[in-house]
């Protein structure tokens, strides 16, 4: 048989199979790539928002309504608290204090402050006073409020700006899943800020930052330690122009490793009112037993503040 002969047969063969359907099939695949219209943007145009947005806020003080919980695989049980009322004060470089009320009677559930290098943290219903470094880490499954830390508050709260002398910045391209109609779960593409800090020669991963392309606004953070383990998945929602400022209404702060999380609801936000030192001061309540934590091992943060 000649090959012009052979050619003519396969292609009689492919016509007659593929009119009779035998060998193929056509079926609907549900769409999983969401419809929604994205937005684009450089890298350069994404870290000059990080570092503008960080330059806009100087200060900040917030009522807010707090959910905790507690536990998860590790313990084998999540303990969820009920919601309660509290108030945040934020001064740059590094100042926090972050006070809670407990619900009906608003006496004080716990009080912490931060200068950025150490912490306290008054807790009147145990009558304790937990006396600390930022860097130092003590899990006490038994007192949960106690593994709370200022700077991890604030570290969430307020992005800081990419030092462009020790950290280098990198664009990744990635996907989440976002929820749509009637539950549908879609696919979505997104931009990440990959913050690679620099120091003595070694690099890590400190920080990463991603933004939705819907509205190129930061919608999470996830912060590393020098190990490269993620110690603080941050997570922001309900953008609200604050005086010029967007600023999320919603923000939840998981910690992975101490399996707790705290989701703060603005309730009132006001910034860039001056706030004096006396505001960032905590005495120790007469008769609290004074706990000194003691340096382990470093696990609050990726890279320096």
């Amino acid at each position: 048989m000649s090959l012009f002969h052979r050619y003519c047969l396969i292609l009689l063969l492919s016509s007659t199979l593929l009119t009779s359907g035998c060998l193929f099939h056509t079926r609907r695949v549900e769409q999983t790539i969401s419809p929604v219209a994205l937005k684009s943007a450089t890298k350069e145009q994404l870290i000059a928002y990080i570092n503008s947005q960080a330059a806009k806020i100087q200060t900040m003080q917030a009522t807010v309504d707090i959910d905790t919980s507690v536990g998860g695989a590790k313990k084998g049980k999540v303990t969820e608290y009920k919601e309660i009322r509290g108030y945040v004060l934020a001064r740059k470089p590094a100042m926090l204090r972050m006070i809670g009320l407990l619900p009906i009677l608003r006496n004080t559930a716990f009080d912490m402050v931060s200068d950025g290098r150490e912490f306290k943290v008054s807790i009147p219903p145990k009558n304790r006073f937990v006396v600390g470094r930022n860097d130092v880490m003590v899990p006490n499954p038994q007192q949960p409020l106690e593994n709370l830390r200022p700077q991890i508050i604030y570290d969430a709260l307020l992005l800081r700006p990419i030092d462009e002398q020790n950290e280098k910045a990198v664009l990744e391209n990635g996907i989440e899943i976002v929820n749509g109609e009637k539950n549908r779960k879609f696919q979505q593409a997104d931009y990440a800020i990959d913050v690679i800090h620099l120091a003595e020669g070694d690099a890590w991963l400190s920080r990463k930052i991603v933004f939705s392309r819907v509205d190129l606004l930061p919608h999470r953070q996830l912060i590393y330690d020098q190990a490269g383990d993620l110690v603080t998945d941050a997570s922001y929602s309900d953008y609200k122009d604050n005086g010029g400022v967007l600023f999320p209404s919603v923000i939840e702060i998981r910690r992975p490793e101490e399996e707790y999380d705290i989701t703060l609801h603005m309730v009132k936000l006001e910034i860039n009112l001056p706030l004096d030192n006396n505001k960032f001061v905590l005495e120790k309540p007469p008769g609290a037993q004074v706990i000194h934590l003691e340096p382990q091992r470093s696990a609050v943060g990726g890279g320096s503040h």
